[in-house]
């Protein structure tokens, strides 16, 4: 059952601390904001380390310098990690932890380093879980070598490592840029970039983008770094398949031009810009909306971040793609309209001032949707024997026989006919590219299709986890 009414039987707890999910950018300035406040929350983070996925701290042992990681964030990046370090101690820090579920209240927790799992009731919650790759596959996207471009940019900040020693990136997106630069700069072997973009649409775009000049004038150097250095950048390609036999071995792909080109590598870091992770605010029973300026249902908020479920506030990218600096802001702000809600006094002027800021973003997020803009007629180029589900198989061809059957065209109908989204990633990869397909199929607006429902466990769990009762967990210290 999803809505307020899933919570008329199982009131808000009277008390507790508040619980905050993700401890990225905006988690980890919603903490700082709580416990300046005098509460001292529960963070719940599913990484070992805190700084989420931008600002990913390297295992115990790996020396490579803030600057080697983050580049131009650097700075940005240490303050957090500083901050964090600092406030720990005074915070109830939950590292390695996977929210699963949730129902009413209580969220289910796994423990993956213990494989045990537990729950945890909450009164407020601030819910933080960021964003993942936008995936528009190609056929031979699920050979061995393809990476998404945030898998790619895990392994070189995480593990240390390229995704292959000759790699073309491909897609769209400031992040196409970002981790082609990081790479080159780290020593890999970049063999081109590839933008569906045209050229054109950056120009279009400039005036807009000055709203932030300091973060245009980075793109603005990623893209002369990678040309300076003689790595191709070529715009308005088409991409038609990633090939080879044990595991890829070259990106066939249209130049401006038409002509077809061949590209040998030994990875490809594929991704159009990213994707608000929001299968927990679904599984709380927030209220969804169409966003056009992200493609896709996003979580409704008010400007101070309160969802449509009294209690739960969203901070951070899972409510609508913004950037790390935003996040930091809409997790302050977060915290604060947690606070007053609990009758707590809080600095009006400065909600004010974060909202003034919140908003200047919002205007730069829209002119990058120009400079970047989705591949409209992605949809309509995909070939029928395209797999579109890697966990279950399923092709582009079947989901459009299956739509042709279902002229209404609600995803979760076509899901229970066909099984896309059935599998391990619960339509996270997959949910996008099926959206689109039925679409241009039934020929109608993707805000028709609708949206895959959450559903629990959000990531699969391992068969031998243990369940921990609360004695358990006391008698356990």
């Amino acid at each position: 059952m999803i809505g307020s009414d899933f919570y008329l039987d199982d009131p808000r707890p009277a008390d507790g601390p508040p619980v905050i999910v993700g401890a990225g950018p905006a988690g980890i300035r919603a903490a700082q904001t709580l416990l300046a406040h005098g509460l001292r929350p529960v963070v719940i983070d599913e990484a070992p380390k805190a700084g989420g996925q931008i600002y990913r701290r390297q295992p115990d042992g790996f020396g490579r310098t803030p600057k080697d990681l983050y580049g131009f964030e650097a700075g940005r990046a240490s303050d957090l990690h500083q901050t964090f370090d600092r406030l720990r101690p005074q915070l109830d820090y939950r590292p390695d932890t996977l929210v699963w579920n949730a129902q009413g209240h209580s969220l289910d927790l796994l423990h993956t380093a213990q494989r045990t799992a537990d729950s945890l009731r909450w009164r407020d919650l601030i819910v933080a879980t960021g964003a993942t790759d936008r995936v528009l596959p190609v056929p031979g996207w699920t050979l061995p070598g393809v990476y998404t471009l945030g898998g790619a940019q895990v392994a070189l900040k995480y593990q240390g490592c390229a995704i292959g020693d000759a790699v073309v990136f491909a897609g769209t997106g400031p992040l196409l840029y970002l981790v082609a630069y990081q790479y080159a700069k780290a020593g890999g072997r970049v063999l081109a970039v590839l933008d569906t973009a045209p050229a054109v649409q950056r120009y279009k775009a400039a005036p807009a983008m000055l709203a932030q000049p300091t973060v245009a004038a980075k793109g603005v150097y990623f893209l002369s770094w990678l040309m300076f250095h003689d790595v191709p950048v070529h715009h308005g390609v088409q991409l038609l398949r990633a090939e080879g036999a044990d595991r890829v071995q070259a990106m066939v792909w249209k130049d401006a031009q038409g002509a077809e080109q061949r590209t040998n590598c030994s990875a490809i870091g594929l991704g159009y810009a990213l994707r608000p992770e929001t299968q927990l605010a679904d599984l709380l029973g927030c209220e969804f909306a169409f966003a056009p300026l992200h493609r896709c249902y996003v979580p409704q908020i008010d400007a101070d971040r309160r969802s449509s479920v009294p209690g739960v506030y969203l901070a951070g990218d899972g409510a609508g793609i913004m950037g790390a600096d935003a996040a930091e802001i809409s997790g302050e702000l977060a915290a604060l309209a947690l606070l007053q809600d609990r009758g707590i006094k809080t600095d009006a002027a400065r909600q004010a001032k974060l909202r003034q800021q919140l908003d200047k973003t919002q205007q730069f997020r829209q002119a990058l949707e120009v400079a970047f803009p989705f591949p409209d007629d992605w949809a309509a180029r995909a070939p029928d024997e395209l797999v579109v589900c890697r966990c279950e198989n399923i092709t582009a061809g079947e989901l459009r026989s299956t739509a042709a059957s279902q002229p209404q065209g609600d995803i979760n109908r076509i899901k229970a006919l066909c099984r896309v989204g059935m599998g391990r990633c619960q339509g996270r990869m997959c949910g996008v590219a099926a959206t689109e397909i039925l679409a241009d199929t039934l020929q109608v607006p993707v805000a028709q299709i609708g949206r895959i429902r959450g559903q629990a466990p959000i990531k699969p769990l391992p068969l031998d986890m243990t369940v921990v009762s609360a004695d358990q967990e006391a008698s356990h210290g």
